[in-house]
């Protein structure tokens, strides 16, 4: 009777181990590791790429400032302030600081695309076409340049950078003349973020992030 007994107890001990260990969570099998996808590996820099990094930088810097500054102070000059002891006499308005950039880009560039200038270049002073007004047209001819500044770095190679071509009745290398129009940029921006710091607004690359 107790051997019956003891054989009972361990039957129903079995029952309550079983029933416990199914309502434990299963550990789920281990995944084999997926690979990482490769990273696309980026092509070596070109002096065409390079060229076109620096053009592109100044590109988004003045085209930024423009569209920063309202229609209405396009014709801003710090002349207007008349700030004691200062000397802005005959400096040129916002519009023409543009213009004047625009036109510059075109003929240092063009000569390396290729490209004739276009008329209202070719015919302008340094002040750049007369008959642009509005804030629109200013803005897009400053992008028509820039388009021709990026045809321009694709055109340069490492064998042909130090080629000379022709520029205002001289010869000047490839290489220079594409990356000094980046330096007249950088210049001119300058001069467009005191404009618009005059008027009270912040240059868009000096804005918090």
């Amino acid at each position: 009777m107790k051997n019956l007994r003891t054989i009972s107890l361990l039957i129903v001990l079995s029952f309550s181990i079983g029933m416990l260990a199914q309502g434990q969570p299963q550990t789920p099998a281990a995944r084999p590791a997926v690979p990482a996808a490769p990273q696309p590996q980026q092509p070596p820099p070109t002096m065409a790429s390079v060229v076109d990094r620096q053009i592109s930088a100044y590109e988004k810097n003045l085209v930024d400032v423009a569209e920063a500054m309202p229609a209405e102070k396009f014709d801003f000059t710090p002349e207007s302030l008349a700030i004691k002891g200062s000397s802005y006499a005959g400096v040129r308005t916002f519009a023409q600081l543009i213009k004047h950039t625009a036109t510059a880009n075109f003929r240092f560039w063009a000569p390396l695309s290729g490209e004739e200038l276009p008329e209202n270049v070719k015919n302008a002073k340094s002040n750049g076409p007369d008959e642009l007004k509005t804030k629109a047209e200013i803005i897009q001819f400053l992008k028509d340049s820039f388009a021709v500044g990026h045809r321009a770095a694709k055109a340069i190679t490492s064998e042909n950078a130090l080629d000379a071509v022709s520029f205002r009745n001289a010869s000047a290398p490839r290489l220079f003349l594409a990356t000094f129009a980046v330096i007249h940029d950088a210049d001119e921006y300058g001069q467009m973020v005191e404009y618009l710091r005059m008027n009270g607004i912040v240059p868009p690359a000096s804005r918090p992030r």
